[in-house]
């Protein structure tokens, strides 16, 4: 069963699950044993985080803006104290 408008509106805490299962992907992967995080746009455009192990956990959920200002910070160095 898929998230739907009538649901409400998505929210960080959402179960992923509720997400639906179609249109996850994972962007990224690293040599961490299987734990990756998996990313969906949905369809009012924000963007649903989950972790691969836990496809039916909480998912945290931002806006188009939020992900913008954290993918250019993130190129642009400002995240890189939190593998330092």
């Amino acid at each position: 069963m898929g998230f739907t408008a009538s649901d409400g509106p998505a929210h960080s805490g959402t179960p992923a699950g509720d997400l639906g299962a179609e249109g996850w992907h994972k962007p990224w992967s690293g040599t961490n044993g299987g734990s990756c995080v998996e990313a969906k746009r949905l369809p009012d455009g924000r963007v649903a985080l989950r972790r691969s192990t836990d496809p039916e956990g909480p998912a945290l959920v931002y806006s188009r803006d939020e992900m913008i200002a954290f993918l250019t910070g993130t190129k642009a160095g400002l995240a890189d104290f939190l593998v330092d």
